[in-house]
């Protein structure tokens, strides 16, 4: 049930009510539908779907097409709760407690989606981009195939693709109005497995050591920073996420050792480079060893320039505060919108984003609203003058 109100405090709570844990809708992008048209939007339900995978709902959503051309994105989908009973309320609750919305999704990002819909709502048409869309997608916290990447593809098929975008992600450790992002790291896994020769420790000749070697090959690949960051990136960093060689007996020496390493890099390194560095620096100190690699993202920058000034402005304007350019965190979607506008990101605070208890601030909710709000309006009177 849509709230009849553009409140963003009650559409977060119709969000939060959703257990759309990734792939599952649960609804909430019914809940977004039903706010955006009777506000003039013409939307799309786009499920898209991969052999293996389950299928995934995204909704695109657009008013107006002469103009510049505004995109909102962002996703409803939410990564699982864990135990409920850890929770201090249900988690698909949306409860209301101690000037907050409690739930997952409350903060990541649900409440964003709420805040920018209640902006929509209160800027005129008139008064707002002559052209606005909204991409939603139910496939971010997981695989992100059956998602924005795919719904970008129909955008371009389609004639819808943006001037402009902003992403919603919980941008601010703290408060509103500390950070916009404009770009992010890229990633990088590697799956590791070396083999050698099982034998008695009392006996190592005899044997080849596959827990020895691999110690020496993270070691390698620990000794030396990656770099020491950039002009806009902190410095890249290798984390060993595992290692493992099932083996129970203190007196064996183990044929088979397995680990998984993480990168996150800056714009200084290519998913390809960092690929090519961590194969020929681990077996020069290993020996041969087995490497599968997956490149989850490349890094990515939106040079300071006229969107982040847009978006620094209305964070100013509404919230007091300067907002730094970040390009601090994990990945989002952002990445793949980059390829074909401009994009940053501004939205909530990120203090309890996949945590048990999460939550949104009321005061919080409401200020975004503003924010958002008083970027409509901005983009609709300096965007096409530029």
């Amino acid at each position: 049930m849509v709230p009849s109100s553009y409140d963003p405090v009650a559409l977060t709570q119709a969000l939060v009510r959703c257990p759309s844990v990734t792939p599952a809708d649960a609804g909430a992008l019914d809940v977004v539908q039903q706010v955006l048209e009777p506000l003039g939007f013409t939307c799309w339900r786009l499920p898209f779907s991969e052999p293996g995978l389950a299928t995934v709902d995204n909704l695109f959503a657009r008013r107006g097409s002469d103009g510049p051309h505004l995109c909102f994105a962002g996703h409803t989908d939410v990564v699982p709760p864990g135990d409920p009973a850890a929770w201090r309320f249900d988690p698909f609750s949306g409860e209301l407690a101690d000037g907050a919305v409690w739930g997952r999704g409350a903060a990541d990002m649900k409440g964003s989606i709420a805040a920018f819909l209640a902006a929509v709502a209160q800027v005129n048409a008139a008064d707002g981009p002559s052209s606005l869309s909204l991409l939603i997608t139910g496939d971010e916290e997981a695989d992100a195939i059956n998602g924005t990447a795919k719904v970008l593809a129909w955008m371009a098929d389609n004639g819808h693709l943006p001037d402009a975008a902003l992403v919603g992600e919980p941008t601010n450790a703290a408060g509103l109005g500390e950070a916009i992002k404009i770009g992010r790291r890229g990633s990088l896994n590697a799956w590791i497995t070396v083999t050698g020769r099982q034998g008695h420790t009392a006996y190592p000749a005899q044997a080849d050591n596959a827990a020895s070697r691999m110690a020496k090959g993270l070691a390698a690949l620990l000794a030396q920073p990656l770099d020491t960051g950039t002009a806009h990136f902190d410095a890249s960093n290798l984390e060993v996420a595992t290692i493992d060689v099932g083996n129970p007996a203190a007196n064996v020496i183990p044929a088979k050792a397995t680990a998984t390493v993480n990168i996150r890099f800056n714009d200084t390194h290519s998913g390809a480079s960092l690929s090519r560095w961590l194969r020929e620096t681990f077996e020069a100190a290993a020996g041969p060893a087995e490497i599968r690699f997956r490149i989850s993202a490349e890094s990515f920058l939106t040079p300071p320039g006229p969107l982040s000034d847009l978006v620094a402005d209305a964070v100013a304007e509404t919230s007091g505060r300067a907002p730094i350019l970040s390009t601090s965190g994990g990945t989002s979607d952002a990445r793949f919108i980059k390829d074909y506008c401009p994009v940053v990101e501004y939205g909530g605070v990120n203090a309890t984003i996949h945590q048990v208890d999460e939550h949104a601030l009321i005061e919080h909710l409401i200020g975004l609203r503003q924010t958002y709000a008083a970027l409509l309006t901005r983009f609709a009177r300096t965007w096409g003058a530029r």
